[in-house]
């Protein structure tokens, strides 16, 4: 079969790999209906690479497909299913999987990073990484099972209540999934901020009320024209505006880091958030939020297909990368065959 492999650092091959067998009673085959790219595997693919992998296994974190194969011990799911997959494994016996934190297991790695994933018409993966959902999801929507479970987990973790106003700096995948789950929370005034006016295009289509520029307009000097006092809430999908984040709060106001970026080091004055009591929480990829993914994908609350900019055969998938690196794409959905 033909495989999207992380050849060396900062490049992707396409190689002709052998289709893969199960090797304990606890795994499914599945065959990938439809992958995504993540600006993760963006960060990936640079030199030098803005986010750790291993050489060699077939890429792709962000998947969905059907059930081919069941291992003797497998119960949740049977053939034919359709699943998503959730590409972190934990080992369960951590003090953080143990407290109910497994996102922060001491002993993780990550289907698609650090193993096989599924930039290939088939991938093995344990029965405990799946989750079925219902065939009335298109694949296409399926795909951002994972993108959307780290939404939901930052979500649980701030207070949008209805009015809220919210700038969200970044308007990427993230950056749009925040944007929509805002909008549906309820939130009032969304403020979208971003150097494209290509993606900010999509913010307004994902129900922001502005979108702002900041090489064309002061962004600080227009949320507090619109806010009066500063955000409620100040989102960061880029990874290094923490500081700029507490500019835009309000005085009380919550700020949520989302992005990561491990070479960023913003000054920041931590007086400001003291003197003005300022909640500023982190937040990574999910935790146990896979059931709220699936039940708001089937139950269609989000417009995720208007997110879809390319759809490309696995043999293009350098296209849809140089598209997600170049800042000309928001969602790239593969088809492996």
């Amino acid at each position: 079969m033909l495989a999207g492999v992380i050849e060396k650092t900062g490049s992707l091959a396409l190689q002709e790999r052998e289709i893969p067998v199960l090797t304990s009673d606890e795994e499914v085959k599945i065959k990938v209906e439809a992958a995504g790219i993540c600006g993760t595997d963006v960060h990936i693919l640079a030199d030098p690479p803005g986010h750790p992998s291993t050489s060699g296994i077939i890429q792709g974190h962000e998947f969905v497909g059907e059930i081919v194969e069941v291992g003797k011990s497998v119960q949740n799911v049977n053939i034919g299913d359709r699943v998503v997959v959730d590409p972190t494994t934990t080992c369960g016996f951590c003090y953080y999987c143990q407290s109910g934190e497994q996102n922060l297991c001491e002993n993780s790695s990550t289907i698609g990073i650090f193993m096989d994933g599924g930039w290939a018409p088939y991938s093995v993966v344990s029965s405990k990484n799946i989750h079925k959902i219902s065939k009335t999801v298109s694949p296409e929507v399926a795909v951002f099972a994972e993108p959307l479970s780290c939404v939901i987990n930052g979500m649980n973790k701030i207070n949008v209540q209805l009015g809220s106003s919210v700038v969200i700096l970044g308007a990427g995948p993230m950056g749009q999934l925040f944007t929509q789950a805002v909008k549906a929370s309820g939130a009032g005034t969304i403020i979208c901020v971003d150097l494209s006016e290509y993606r900010l295009g999509y913010s307004k289509a994902s129900g922001a009320t502005h979108v702002v520029n900041p090489q064309k307009e002061d962004t600080q000097s227009l949320v507090k024209k619109l806010t009066r006092v500063g955000a409620d809430i100040v989102i960061d999908c880029v990874g290094m505006l923490f500081d700029q984040s507490i500019d835009l709060v309000r005085k009380g106001g919550q700020v949520l880091l989302v992005g990561m970026n491990e070479h960023a080091k913003p000054m920041i004055t931590q007086y400001n958030i003291a003197r003005n009591e300022i909640t500023v929480k982190g937040t990574f990829i999910q935790n146990c939020d896979f059931p709220s993914v699936v039940r708001t994908l089937e139950a269609n609350l989000l417009d995720l297909e208007g997110l879809i900019t390319h759809r490309l055969p696995l043999n293009r998938v350098h296209e849809g990368v140089e598209a997600m690196r170049k800042g000309e794409a928001i969602k790239v959905v593969l088809y492996p065959k």
